[in-house]
């Protein structure tokens, strides 16, 4: 490993009680890593103490992890870059392990998904909240991935340095997700504990709040990732919508009484068949920016060497498996 630069990113917000022993363990399982706090404007002692454990402290003031995430993935120079959240309940244990695998895979991203240790580990709502958007994912984007919303993924650099970050919120690990099955990156996911939460940390994802965004945020990227299918479901939607209101308000009046009663229905039945027609058109154009929007994608990604190469002495310590997403 003495060949590779590694960079542990912990994104922080008042996590004074948990980001010591965050930095401490990931210092004793990977001495010669940089390990990164970026602070998100916490109003409690995160930075000091971090910067007391040290942690190479940076700050970003546009509060949301997105946001934090972007400025990680601008800023540090790395050639594997593992992203970890800094309440204490990831295995830093593994870290060394994990980024053993992503390299001699030659994986772009690495998920540690999420097994709990304890059935008290999840929040009311998070696991099953987990289930469905991670669900959505795979039925969308066609993944094998069980956690897309885990907040412990390493990456490569190649990744790290062409990834658009959009997202400001908690929505960016699903980005991460996404934009690597759509690009058709490497990818794989391994299982790693996960436990609970200290009693005097507290949580800064919101149920509800969160998870509505994570939705919207899913099929945002669908629309933009697949648009022939989002547009064409679209249309037949407004088509079936036009077809319905011109036969009842319209058609059947029309064959019982010789006559067009309703001049507001054929108006709003014509109107419907037009969106259906330019939603399908729309489809079709935005398919061709999509893929031009891949190509030019693909020549950035190409245009970083792919050199995280082992010793030729070491093995992976997990066993080959069939990944995930090619």
């Amino acid at each position: 490993m003495d060949t590779l630069k590694v960079a542990v990113l912990i994104p922080c917000l008042n996590e004074e009680n948990t980001i010591g022993n965050v930095v401490e363990s990931f210092k004793q399982y990977m001495p010669s890593s940089d390990i990164y706090v970026f602070d998100n404007n916490s109003s409690d002692k995160t930075l000091e103490i971090a910067r007391l454990k040290g942690a190479i402290v940076k700050t970003e003031n546009k509060q949301g992890k997105g946001a934090v995430v972007r400025r990680m993935f601008s800023d540090v120079e790395a050639d594997v870059y593992v992203l970890v959240d800094g309440d204490y309940t990831y295995d830093s244990s593994v870290s060394l392990e994990m980024v053993n695998y992503l390299v001699e895979h030659d994986l772009d991203m690495l998920i540690c998904s999420r097994v709990a240790s304890t059935d008290d580990v999840y929040r009311r709502g998070h696991r099953f909240g987990n289930y469905i958007l991670t669900g959505l994912v795979r039925l969308f984007f066609g993944s094998k991935l069980t956690d897309t919303l885990s907040g412990y993924k390493l990456f490569s650099r190649r990744y790290v340095k062409t990834f658009p970050a959009k997202s400001n919120g908690f929505e960016i690990e699903t980005e991460l997700t996404v934009h690597a099955l759509e690009m058709n990156l490497p990818i794989d996911e391994i299982p790693t504990e996960y436990t609970s939460r200290p009693t005097d940390s507290v949580s800064k994802l919101s149920t509800y709040k969160d998870g509505i965004k994570i939705f919207l945020t899913i099929i945002k990227l669908l629309f933009a990732v697949k648009p022939v299918f989002s547009y064409l479901f679209l249309s037949l939607f407004f088509l079936l919508f036009s077809l319905i209101v011109g036969w009842v308000q319209v058609l059947e009046p029309w064959l019982e009484f010789d006559e067009i009663t309703k001049i507001s229905s054929v108006v709003l039945a014509a109107s419907l068949m037009l969106v259906s027609v330019l939603c399908l058109f729309s489809g079709i154009i935005l398919n061709s920016v999509s893929r031009v929007r891949k190509d030019n994608f693909r020549l950035s990604y190409l245009s970083f060497a792919h050199n995280l190469n082992l010793k030729k002495n070491q093995s992976a310590p997990f066993p080959a498996k069939e990944m995930n997403n090619r």
